[in-house]
């Protein structure tokens, strides 16, 4: 009997948290895709009604410009962090003096919360407050950076502001990589005269394949799902100029009263990480099992 209670002991504790995200986690998900299926509006009906809302929803301008607002972000957000990141990687990877304040430094922002971030890069952007004030108080009578409260630039605010987020974090990530790569075969090449950047570029970097597809994923994750930034920084506007798609389900949820949309956008973002992150997780199992 005390065998078999012991056995029990870890499933008991294990139950209500298992029995807590069935249904807050999987029990909400199948909740918002019968949703996405109905007429819902203020409040939610349950009889099915086909691909209405989606239908709605692929011919509203909004959403339109909230996936090409989500194509020009996440794009530039995460080809640059990546780059950026592993550009600061590869310095500090040359053991310089100053590596722990740097790396302190550059890792620093990922303490903040992006409602920080954005409220920060909001006062720094302000055309009566930040860079356009500081640099006309200088003289420059002239100068104007009105990104901020342009709808064609305003979305160039918010990759800013996520890429020094997010930059440091990418970071880490390369240069524990770079430091698990084997010495032996970079002294190797070193011996056999390979120039340095020949070394990084032929061996090291492609060694690092699965941190570069690490850190792809999860910044994939952080641009979907971007939402506290875009509050904080331009509340989505100029009118909906900053919209993204977690955005516009917001709006669409607790601004506007249309449960039916806020329902099929959630499904279609959840539906694009779905398709980033499934065929890395099948990746990750197949290599494993290989």
């Amino acid at each position: 009997m005390s065998d078999w209670l012991g056995r029990q002991i870890p499933k008991i504790l294990l139950a209500p948290t298992f029995l807590a995200v069935l249904v807050f986690v999987y029990g909400f998900i199948a909740w918002t895709a019968w949703i996405s299926f109905t007429r819902s509006r203020l409040m939610p009906q349950y009889e099915i009604d086909g691909v209405i809302q989606y239908e709605r929803l692929f011919a509203a301008p909004r959403w339109d410009t909230a996936m090409n607002n989500l194509y020009v972000f996440g794009t530039l957000f995460i080809v640059i962090a990546m780059v950026l990141g592993l550009a600061l990687a590869i310095l500090l990877d040359q053991h310089i003096r100053a590596e722990g304040a740097l790396r302190t430094i550059y890792l620093y922002p990922m303490a903040l919360s992006m409602i920080v971030t954005g409220t920060a890069w909001k006062w720094i952007l302000n055309p009566g407050l930040g860079i356009e004030a500081m640099v006309r108080g200088w003289g420059f009578e002239s100068f104007s950076f009105g990104w901020l409260v342009d709808p064609d630039k305003a979305i160039y605010t918010i990759v800013l502001a996520a890429i020094w987020q997010s930059s440091g974090f990418v970071m880490a990530l390369f240069l524990a990589g770079l430091r698990s790569v084997d010495g032996e075969i970079i002294k190797a090449a070193q011996v056999d005269g390979i120039p340095t950047w020949r070394i990084y570029t032929a061996i090291i970097i492609p060694s690092m394949a699965p941190i570069f597809l690490s850190a792809f994923i999860v910044l994939a994750h952080l641009a979907i799902k971007s939402f506290d930034l875009v509050i904080a920084l331009t509340g989505g506007g100029p009118g909906y100029a900053t919209d993204l798609p977690a955005t516009y389900m917001y709006a669409m949820a607790f601004s506007r009263g249309d449960l039916g949309q806020a329902a099929s956008s959630a499904m279609i973002m959840m539906s694009v990480v779905f398709a980033i992150v499934v065929p890395y997780l099948y990746s990750e199992l197949r290599a494993k099992h290989d």
